[in-house]
């Protein structure tokens, strides 16, 4: 079998993607351990983690279209050293501030916002500049291995930050992703960037985005692609959301087994990059970009599966197949709208497909949370009684309590309450000492009264044995 003439790729794109490696593993760092430093080291709860959450995510929608104007207008290589200067600038500040005790919440929300600032401009210009280094034929292998680099980054961050700040301290993991900046700038300088013509006219920011936005509306094949990636990432986000209360309340797993079950998203998205070009290359291209959808569709049923079957094996397959399909979908859709967008536009038309993204997500979270907040209490009552309803047939006293068992009118009563209706006798205190010593005095009178009366009625001095104590009779 002949070598593929795509696995070689130009030392230029190679020197790209090694910076695209180091940029995306910095960036995955310190989104992960931005969260940890406020809680761990500054004391801040749900609130303050939602708002940098928010600082974080926020230049994605603010940002990604101006991003794309700029990209189309002046050298694309050098956007992204300025973008990676930005970052890095922006992460070593963290460890400046806080060795003289200036880190508050509201400042790593700022440095968040610059750091995720860089990450933008640096993703609107890295498609942009691929289809100047790399042959057409080999815009699939070229997409892949970023991809496969954004998606190990995206797999491996938070677990590399997570023991960044364990072990070594919270300014560490910044630290170190400052460093992967600086390492992705040097590998810029290295990467070459074929001059091109200047735009006859430069226009209005406005009318210039409108000429990005317009080719994708007009365009038969990006235009279905814009929305379904819109759809997907509302749908995705929905269920990102829900997951979680989802996972404890229905298959009934603790963070340990919630956590594998994620886990199972990433090694989905590093397995459909390693894959994504050889399907892509035994498949038509139409069936390889619709292979992502039909996948994410599969995947959707079998997590619908699991509230008939709570297994979480299928959870995790679920997951998987989420990561593995969309990613193989997200490699051929980007080298497809590498090779049918005119050289200068093809910026702002990644920036139109990073803003609806980006755009959706918080959208798709916002219902998922919704959908949580009114059915995850009533779920979760459910499912929690059924787990103390279970606990008190086989321990008696679990769950606050006897065990209880239903009555045919389905009132739910103790087998003690039971034992008290069948028997009108123990309706008293008898409980109590004097309770029980007013029992025995009444049937000691009762017994004396049945044996004067069985004497009565068989003679004068007809007398009978005593009468057994202990004996099975109306009385007893």
């Amino acid at each position: 079998m002949l070598p593929d003439p795509t696995d070689h790729l130009p030392p230029g794109f190679n020197r790209l993607a090694w910076s695209n490696l180091a940029a995306q593993s910095a960036e995955q760092v310190a989104l992960s351990a931005a969260p940890m430093i406020a809680v761990l080291a500054l004391g801040a709860g749900a609130g303050a983690t939602g708002f940098l959450t928010a600082a974080q995510t926020l230049p994605f929608l603010l940002l990604s279209l101006p991003a794309g104007v700029l990209v189309d207008r002046v050298s694309r290589r050098g956007v992204m050293v300025a973008a990676e200067i930005l970052r890095a600038a922006a992460l070593i500040a963290l460890p400046l501030l806080a060795w003289r005790d200036a880190l508050t919440v509201p400042v790593l929300g700022a440095i968040g916002f610059a750091a995720a600032a860089g990450t933008v401009a640096f993703s609107v210009a890295a498609p942009a500049l691929v289809p100047a280094l790399v042959p057409r034929s080999a815009l699939v292998r070229a997409n892949g291995r970023l991809e496969l680099a954004r998606s190990a980054a995206f797999a491996s961050g938070p677990a590399v930050a997570g023991a960044l700040v364990a072990w070594t301290g919270a300014s560490s993991a910044f630290v170190i992703a400052a460093i992967l900046s600086v390492g992705a700038v040097a590998l810029l300088r290295g990467v070459p960037e074929p001059p091109r013509a200047a735009p006859a006219r430069r226009h209005r920011l406005r009318r210039d985005l409108q000429d990005g936005a317009g080719f994708v509306w007009r365009h038969p094949l990006l235009r279905p692609i814009l929305w379904t990636a819109v759809v997907w990432n509302l749908s995705w986000f929905v269920l990102q959301a829900a997951y979680v209360p989802y996972a404890a309340q229905v298959l009934g797993l603790d963070a340990l087994g919630i956590g594998a079950t994620l886990a199972s998203y990433g090694l989905g998205l590093v397995a459909g990059a390693v894959i994504a070009g050889r399907l892509i290359r035994h498949l038509s291209f139409g069936t390889a970009i619709a292979l992502g959808p039909v996948v994410s569709v599969a995947a959707g049923a079998a997590m619908t599966a699991t509230i008939a079957v709570p297994a979480p094996l299928l959870a995790a397959l679920s997951l998987f197949g989420f990561g593995a399909g969309p990613i193989v979908w997200v490699i051929s859709t980007t080298s497809l709208r590498q090779t049918v967008t005119p050289e200068g536009l093809i910026g702002r038309v990644s920036a139109l497909f990073m803003t609806a993204n980006a755009g959706a997500r918080p959208i798709g979270a916002a219902i998922g949370g919704l959908v949580g907040a009114l059915l995850g209490s009533r779920e979760l009552h459910r499912a929690g009684g059924d787990r103390l309803r279970a606990a008190g047939r086989h321990h008696p006293g679990v769950a606050g309590g006897p065990a209880r068992e239903p009555r045919q009118d389905g009132v739910v009563r103790s087998r003690i309450e039971r034992r008290v209706t069948a028997d009108p006798a123990s309706r008293d205190d008898g409980r109590s000492r004097s309770g029980r010593r007013r029992r025995a005095r009444s049937g000691s009178r009762r017994r004396r009264g049945g044996r004067s009366a069985a004497c009565r009625s068989a003679g004068p001095g007809a007398t009978g044995p005593p009468e057994p104590r202990g004996s099975a009779g109306p009385d007893n």
